[in-house]
C-alpha cells in the first residue's frame, strides 16, 4: 500500500488513491492512509452475517466512495465469485511467487524446499480461484544458495514494491487488452509506462 500511495502523489500518475478500506480495526495502514490525506474504512470480516454481510458491506463502502479499481494488499481472505463478478477486470492482487507457481500460502518457503532457482512476485486481475487470473506483471530474483525465507522474502518484496505501482498504472491508463489468461499491452510507443517484466538479481 505505501508503495502505492508513493507512486499516487505523482500528479502525472494515472491513479488516484481514494480510500484504504480494511478488514481489520488498527491495522497500520490506515494510520499511514490517514497521514497521506486518504480517507480510510474498517469493515470488520468477523461482525454479524458471516461472508455475504462482510462483502456487501465491502460493496457498498467501495460504491460510496465512487472506487473504479481495486488493489489487494496484504488482504489475506478469499472472496467469493459474486464480489470478484461485481469488478471483473477491476480487481487486482500481488502474490509472492511466480504464478501460476506456488498459488497459497508460505510461498517462499515452498520455493525454496523445492530448489527453485528463480522466484519472485505477481501482479494479476482476480477471478474466483485462488491466486488465479491474468497476469499484468512479474518481477524475477535470483534464488541464493544460501538464503532463508526472511532474506528471499525480503528481495520479493522490493521486487512487489516496484512491480505493483507499475501494473496500477497500466490497468489505471486502459492502456491493455485481455486475451483469455494473456494481458496485453496497447500503448507500447507509451515511454509513460515502463516494460512491466522486471528481473532482478
Amino acid at each position: 500500500m505505501t508503495a502505492l500511495l508513493d507512486a499516487a502523489s505523482d500528479p502525472d500518475y494515472p491513479a488516484e488513491i481514494a480510500l484504504v478500506l480494511s478488514n481489520r480495526p488498527g491495522a497500520p495502514a490506515l494510520d499511514k492512509a490517514e497521514a497521506a490525506g486518504i480517507a480510510t474504512a474498517t469493515i470488520d470480516h468477523r461482525g454479524k452475517g458471516g461472508r455475504q454481510a462482510f462483502e456487501e458491506l465491502l460493496q457498498g463502502e467501495l460504491e460510496a466512495h465512487g472506487i473504479e479499481l481495486v488493489c489487494l494488499a496484504g488482504f489475506m481472505r478469499l472472496l467469493t465469485p459474486w464480489f470478484v463478478e461485481q469488478w471483473t477486470d477491476r480487481l487486482i492482487n500481488i502474490h509472492p511467487a511466480l504464478l501460476p507457481s506456488f498459488k497459497g500460502l508460505d510461498t517462499h518457503a515452498r520455493a525454496l524446499a523445492e530448489g527453485c532457482k528463480i522466484h519472485g512476485a505477481t501482479v494479476h486481475f482476480v477471478r474466483a480461484e485462488m491466486d488465479a487470473g491474468p497476469i499484468i506483471a512479474q518481477g524475477a530474483v535470483a534464488v541464493a544458495d544460501d538464503d532463508t525465507e526472511a532474506s528471499l522474502a525480503a528481495r520479493v518484496l522490493a521486487v512487489e514494491h516496484e512491480i505493483y505501482p507499475r501494473a496500477l498504472a497500466l490497468v489505471a491508463s486502459g492502456a491493455f487488452s485481455i486475451e483469455g489468461m494473456r494481458v496485453a499491452r496497447t500503448d507500447r510507443g507509451n515511454a509513460e509506462i515502463p516494460a512491466l517484466i522486471v528481473p532482478s538479481v
